[in-house]
């Protein structure tokens, strides 16, 4: 597994993501990297000639290029998630999505087209028109955000509703490529963090995707396709990787930090003998511990096909939920450790906490996670 992530890599890796984060520019070293490692090509199946890494392989090596560089890891999320919804469906037989994985094999890059302004059924619905072409295609019509890896892009993952035909509504997903055109992206990528993910606006104006890459018609609402739990088990797993490598990062310069600075109060003790700053680190690993075997016993259930029933959903969205609070935590404490130093914006732990903070905005949020929780121990509302 390693071979995909040397040492060496990684740190090529870390000693540039202060550069793109400052200028705000795309990853383009990085990924040439990555791809000539196979990176991109983890979850590819052996049967197909990949590494075959499983759910849990994999978010050990997110978690680990998170703690290098998080936008990076963030942004090749969006790919891994699809090819690990294409592997997923392939080892239960579904082949739906194999053309992904052979893909991937072939140096397709994924995108995730799906995030829409105000959309807060996100998998399950749409504002954006899926127009059928009547020879089992779709044109999209609508705006996507958050659209990472927007520069490379090959193909695109997207979703749109069909209002008209026969059997409608359908929630339509579908696969378009860059070659073919029909959208416009947006240079407007100018955030506070997660700044070399260029995660931009996707302005779908036409984009087609012919029959055979049109791979669900899906009734609007929740739905337990295969494909959805796929999307839902893959994004919120891998999210919380990257997160959580970002946090144990953070612990790790807090660490360092607290060996170096000392105080003029205490002698000139180092203030890893002080009892406030102690306790600070300790409880920031206490609660960072326990997300790995969270996110990995949650991905071995998937593997071993665990029925959790109506909690499944509420279950990935508590371990995104869990793992991205508890990476803010971690920053905020690693801050405190560390001190002023930590607020300028060339410290590598003020770009962390900066970092962090697009933790929240990822779906499902904490507000949705309690709502589903609660729906899944207690029961829908009546008007639900």
């Amino acid at each position: 597994m390693t071979e995909l992530l040397p040492d060496s890599l990684l740190e090529r890796i870390r000693s540039r993501a202060a550069g793109f984060d400052r200028k705000n520019e795309f990853f383009d070293d990085d990924l040439t990297e990555l791809i000539d490692a196979g990176y991109l090509t983890a979850f590819v199946p052996r049967d197909l000639d990949g590494p075959g890494l499983t759910l849990i392989d994999v978010s050990r090596l997110q978690r680990r290029l998170a703690s290098a560089a998080p936008a990076t890891a963030l942004a090749i999320n969006m790919h891994l998630i699809w090819t690990g919804v294409a592997r997923q469906l392939h080892d239960r037989g579904d082949s739906s999505l194999d053309f992904v994985l052979s893909g991937a094999a072939q140096g397709e890059i994924y995108a995730f087209g799906i995030s829409e302004a105000g959309n807060d059924l996100v998998l399950v619905g749409s504002n954006s028109e899926a127009r059928p072409d009547g020879e089992g295609g779709y044109s999209f019509y609508g705006t996507k955000i958050f659209t990472s890896l927007a520069p490379v892009w090959t193909v695109l993952g997207t979703m749109g509703l069909d209002s008209t035909s026969d059997d409608a509504p359908k929630v339509v997903y579908g696969f378009v490529r860059r070659e073919d055109g029909g959208f416009t992206i947006k240079d407007d990528w100018d955030t506070v963090g997660m700044r070399a993910t260029q995660s931009r606006t996707t302005v779908l104006e036409g984009a087609h995707a012919s029959a055979d890459a049109v791979v669900r018609r899906l009734a609007p609402g929740p739905n337990p396709d295969p494909l959805i739990f796929g999307i839902s088990s893959n994004f919120q797993l891998l999210v919380a990787s990257v997160y959580t490598g970002l946090a144990e990062r953070a612990l790790e310069l807090a660490i360092d930090a607290a060996a170096k600075r000392t105080s003029k109060q205490n002698n000139n003790a180092p203030y890893s003998d002080d009892p406030v700053l102690r306790w600070r680190i300790a409880d920031a690993w206490i609660a960072l511990d326990a997300i790995p075997s969270q996110i990995e016993r949650t991905a071995s259930d998937i593997a071993e096909g665990v029925d959790h029933g109506s909690l499944w959903f509420p279950k990935l969205s508590a371990v995104k939920v869990r793992a991205t609070e508890t990476a803010r935590s971690v920053v905020d404490q690693a801050i405190a450790v560390a001190g002023g130093g930590s607020y300028f914006s060339r410290s590598e732990l003020g770009r962390l906490y900066r970092d962090v903070l697009a933790g929240m905005f990822h779906p499902s949020n904490s507000d949705a996670a309690h709502k589903a929780a609660a729906n899944g121990l207690l029961g829908p509302i009546a008007d639900d």
